[in-house]
């Protein structure tokens, strides 16, 4: 079978064109040094900080909202 290796009709050149796109589209190797991986991370530490960042935006949005309804009653 002579076709063998090509999609339908598709000629030879195609392919290699496809190729070499392919290629182009994948991302470059790194330059520079290589960086050490990161620590591990502590996701318990994490948690807390993030609940209480979640915790000060609602207490700061709370405060926000009474300071607005406050002036609109003016």
């Amino acid at each position: 079978m002579a076709s063998r290796g090509r999609r339908r009709g598709v000629p030879a050149r195609d392919d290699e064109q496809r190729r070499e796109e392919r290629a182009e589209q994948q991302a470059p190797t790194p330059q520079g040094p290589v960086l050490p991986p990161p620590p591990p991370v502590d996701y318990g530490v994490f948690m807390q900080g993030l609940v209480q960042a979640m915790q000060t935006q609602a207490h700061i949005q709370a405060a926000l909202q009474a300071q607005l309804e406050a002036q609109v009653d003016d």
